[in-house]
């Protein structure tokens, strides 16, 4: 069982960095329920 089983996630992903798409493929791979994903860029 993985710690984020069962749980909300809201993720914030970088334009640059890691886009919030593949965060959110891991996340609801660990079992998460993503509430909100979105690529962002921090300038």
């Amino acid at each position: 069982m993985s710690i984020l089983a069962g749980k909300k996630v809201i993720i914030i992903g970088d334009r640059d960095g890691v886009p919030g798409q593949a965060i959110e493929l891991c996340a609801k791979s660990a079992g998460a329920d993503v509430v909100f994903s979105s690529t962002e860029c921090f300038v």
